[in-house]
């Protein structure tokens, strides 16, 4: 009874033995399969990592080239307005200089032309009855009396004022006579020369270092 037990053993111990060699054999040729064409890929595993890394470069360059090109662009802006500034105030001084020179123009009825109409509103015995008030009319683009650069600022900034002739129309009621009113009309004209004829003085040297600055 012992002896067929031993043989029954033998045939199961033989039977594992047989199936470790093919499961080895298995694992053998699954290594051996896998080996080879990982070998085989290697090769093309670089090639994707070496086109990227040129792709990298080129847009290091590129970007490099935009930087330079906005710093230059910039470089240029500064320069041009650093030139503004300067050209400006070389005219501030310039101007400064002539008006120094020049005496501010003074106005007479030499230079206007009067009429005369009867005064409205309230007022004494000779209201509605004698012709006290003034209109005066100064022509600007004729007033050749005054510099160019007098009258220029005269048209400018009295534009909303000036009629298609060119002239400046001041009214006057001030006083109850013609003479308060002429001189009234006269000291607002003259008021419109002197602020034409005001040049703000040139910088200062403090001002010039500041502005050097920017």
């Amino acid at each position: 009874m012992k002896r067929p037990q031993k043989r029954g053993e033998e045939k199961i111990g033989g039977k594992r033995m047989a199936v470790a060699r093919a499961t080895t054999s298995l694992i053998l040729r699954a290594f051996n399969s896998r080996h080879f064409h990982s070998s085989s890929f290697t090769p093309l595993s670089f090639s994707p990592l070496s086109s990227t890394a040129l792709q990298f470069t080129h847009r290091k360059i590129s970007s490099a080239k935009f930087i330079c090109a906005a710093a230059s662009s910039d470089d240029k802006k500064v320069s041009a307005r650093l030139s503004q500034v300067q050209q400006l105030l070389h005219e501030a001084e310039e101007r400064a200089s002539f008006a120094s020179d020049e005496p501010t123009p003074r106005i007479t009825l030499d230079h206007v032309a009067v009429s005369f109409a009867r005064s409205g509103g309230p007022g004494g015995q000779n209201v509605n009855k004698v012709n006290t008030k003034v209109d005066m009319r100064f022509n600007v683009k004729n007033a050749y009396w005054l510099s160019e650069r007098i009258r220029e600022k005269i048209l400018q900034t009295e534009k909303n004022r000036i009629n298609k002739d060119g002239e400046i129309v001041i009214s006057s009621t001030k006083t109850r006579t013609q003479k308060g009113n002429i001189d009234d009309a006269l000291a607002k004209l003259q008021a419109i020369i002197d602020a034409a004829s005001y040049v703000p003085p040139p910088p200062s040297e403090e001002q010039k270092k500041k502005i050097a600055k920017l």
